[in-house]
């Protein structure tokens, strides 16, 4: 690096972060509220401080050089820890204006969102929040960007280089309509239970197997899966209008009326959902007192 680290220009950095971001000049001029002429300049300057190319032109933008990619992530980490480092360290939650951005599946939105945002609304009424949905091969891209600021994820999702938090180990009950004839006091037998005509709820819609159908194949048996929808919120008014049941996650079943729950006749493996963030806001006094209320809503769990 020919210049001395006393006369670097940390807006240098910001554009150097930009440029990998973006992949192109024009983009991260706009993102930078700079002229394009502005950018090329300094992208010039920042080719003589790193004596490296940095980036070289295609038809669909900018390609960074392999010194490039091995700026990335120091840039990115001296960027937010000067921005850090300019930020009040006293985190206020009553008076707090800020918004932050939520990635969630349905299940997640009901069984973590809405408790949160109960619990937000109550300490700190200037937080908003948006909800998203989850796009797993996306999420250590979008937390970096600034994207999102939180995943409601299981850790078999999670990219290792994020940082996360367990909130609680979910298990499966099967639901049905209070009347169904299956709803009395006996439970479900393993037999009953195959014979009985059944909804899954799979992400993509189409699938007709799941968890379920695992377990029970390692028994030697399978069950009768007649509909399949790809969201959990829609379940409760399809069981009430039919004689379907369902496998399904317990903390949805909370508050439901007019359903009757039953232990599932078999051994379903559970899941765990826990907190993801990024280390682009680890540090940030508000975060953390974020991922705090994350965690205490489930703290007294067994």
């Amino acid at each position: 690096m020919k210049t001395d680290i006393r006369t670097m220009d940390l807006n240098l950095l910001k554009t150097l972060d930009a440029l990998l971001d973006e992949r192109s000049v024009t983009r991260a001029a706009a993102r930078l509220s700079l002229t394009q002429p502005a950018v090329s300049g300094m992208l010039t300057r920042l080719r003589d401080c790193f004596d490296d190319p940095l980036f070289s032109r295609t038809q669909r933008g900018i390609v960074p050089t392999p010194r490039a990619l091995e700026l990335a992530a120091p840039v990115k980490r001296i960027l937010s820890e000067t921005e850090a480092l300019l930020q009040r360290k006293v985190f206020n939650p009553a008076s707090a204006e800020m918004t932050i951005t939520v990635a969630a599946t349905d299940y997640a939105l009901k069984a973590v969102i809405v408790p949160f945002v109960t619990a937000l609304r109550r300490q700190a009424p200037g937080i908003r929040v948006a909800v998203v949905p989850v796009e797993a091969g996306q999420l250590a891209d979008q937390l970096a960007r600034g994207e999102i600021d939180f995943a409601l994820v299981t850790p078999e999702t999670t990219p290792q280089e994020l940082h996360t938090r367990h909130l609680f180990d979910e298990r499966y009950v099967c639901m049905m309509r209070k009347d169904h004839p299956d709803a009395g006091p006996r439970p479900l037998t393993l037999d009953r239970f195959c014979q009985l005509d059944q909804v899954l709820v799979s992400f993509t819609g189409d699938r007709f197997s799941g968890v379920t159908d695992r377990a029970l194949a390692a028994l030697g048996r399978e069950r009768r899966v007649v509909m399949a929808i790809n969201s959990f919120l829609m379940l409760p008014e399809i069981l009430q209008l039919s004689d379907l049941i369902a496998v399904t996650p317990y903390r949805l079943t909370v508050g439901v009326e007019k359903m009757a729950i039953q232990a599932p006749p078999l051994v379903i493996p559970g899941f765990t959902k826990i907190l993801a963030w990024h280390d682009r806001t680890h540090r940030d006094a508000g975060h953390r007192w974020l991922r705090a209320l994350f965690t205490a809503l489930f703290s007294d769990e067994p």
